[in-house]
């Protein structure tokens, strides 16, 4: 007998909850550390993990004198002995990201060369650790990370452009360090795992260039405060490869969480098929995917039922002129892929983003079955509510909301589409 709807869904929250914790530190971090050096250990951080990671770390090396500061994000904090942790916000910057920014700075200034600064750094860095490049305000970086996020720009793009408005991002924490060893542990978020990237590279030497920023600044159309054109005129470059020592070690990586949630679906009678880290726009990839499960259940096509589809990456949904209503990228993924199916039997599908929570919502995702237009239509229309970018209202209405609570972890989206 094939398996109802209740197990289904609890098969998805499973391979969801599988990938989370494989990113999880207290489980993965202890082993990237290196031997204790002779000098000080300062312990600084940034990112959704970071608190956690700090407590992780305590605990691994509870015979080591540990002392620093770690920002996370409004409510991700977590009991900690010697390392202090900040909050502050998340995805737009505030006066406590300054503040944080600050204080790591002051932390690593200093040292000498038997010292080691370990960097704890994930997903969420660049917003929560914000200092203004000499010249800026904390105002141009909010107008300018609130520009990026409804452009449409990649990750790797909208860092780019942070790390060079930036006097702590892109290797420039590093900097400030020397000549102290910099050990940077990190979580990443980004497709293609490149540490440079993830919370813009703070201690890590960076390949992009301002020529590279201004043409995304006008590939994009990017409206910046008047302040920043004539800034990125005039600024020096972040440091590049070479001019700085690097040592950074992934402890949890997307590639590791899909395999993890491959794993659980073997488990639970599910023939795995893990299509990697995919980008582009959230609608768009909705459609392709549902392109993909139709053939998988009328053709056995690229694999037999019953079957999961499992993806991760990063991608985007670009705001146009109007109001947008709520809800993030894996609930508007989601809901495109609904529509593209149409009622299609035999399909389900859960998104949702493994910090626990997608866009600027409390929901992680949300969770889609074959009758989930059929329940949706009647309160709303859920063809408007795509145009809208208005997904968070539709899942609501439906209860089919995948809440978590903040994951206190964050390896990027997961995606699992089972067909049977």
């Amino acid at each position: 007998m094939p398996p109802d709807d209740a197990q289904i869904r609890t098969a998805l929250r499973s391979i969801f909850e599988a990938a989370v914790a494989s990113a999880d530190p207290r489980k993965v971090l202890a082993a990237h550390l290196p031997p204790p050096p002779s000098g000080r250990v300062i312990v600084v951080g940034a990112g959704k993990s970071a608190a956690l990671m700090a407590a992780a770390l305590e605990a691994a090396w509870p015979q080591i004198p540990l002392e620093g500061t770690v920002v996370t994000r409004y409510g991700y904090a977590v009991q900690t002995h010697h390392i202090e942790v900040l909050e502050a916000a998340h995805p737009v910057p505030d006066a406590n990201s300054e503040r944080a920014a600050d204080r790591i700075l002051e932390r690593v200034r200093g040292l000498g060369p038997d010292d080691l600064v370990i960097a704890l750094i994930s997903g969420g860095g660049s917003a929560l650790m914000a200092k203004p490049a000499v010249g800026l305000t904390l105002a141009d970086k909010q107008a300018v990370s609130e520009a990026l996020l409804t452009s449409g720009a990649t990750i790797h793009e909208m860092n780019a452009v942070r790390k060079h408005l930036s006097a702590i991002k892109g290797g420039r924490l590093a900097q400030a360090a020397a000549p102290a060893r910099v050990l940077t542990l990190a979580i990443s978020d980004v497709p293609g795992d490149d540490p440079a990237t993830i919370a813009s590279g703070p201690t890590l030497a960076d390949p992009t260039t301002l020529a590279e920023v201004r043409a995304i600044v006008e590939r994009y159309r990017i409206a910046l405060p008047p302040a920043v054109p004539p800034y990125l005129d005039r600024a020096v470059e972040t440091p590049k490869p070479g001019e700085i020592a690097e040592d950074v070690r992934l402890i949890a990586t997307p590639a590791m969480a899909l395999r993890a949630a491959a794993e659980r679906a073997r488990e639970l009678g599910f023939a795995p098929l893990v299509l990697g880290e995919l980008e582009g726009e959230s609608r768009d990839l909705g459609i392709v995917m549902a392109g993909i499960a139709r053939s998988v259940r009328a053709h056995c096509v690229p694999i037999t039922p019953p079957a999961v589809l499992i993806s991760g990456g990063e991608t985007v949904v670009t705001i146009g002129r109007g109001p947008a209503g709520r809800g993030g990228r894996n609930m508007e993924f989601l809901l495109s892929l609904a529509l593209s199916l149409d009622g299609t039997p035999g399909v389900w599908a859960v998104a949702g983003d493994t910090d626990g929570r997608d866009g600027s919502e409390d929901a992680a995702g949300a969770f889609i079955t074959p009758d989930t237009l059929l329940r949706a239509s009647a309160s709303c229309d859920p063809r408007a509510a795509l145009e809208a970018h208005d997904s968070f209202t539709v899942f609501e209405a439906t209860g089919d909301l995948l809440l978590t609570g903040p994951t206190l972890t964050n390896v990027n989206a997961l995606r699992a589409i089972i067909i049977v």
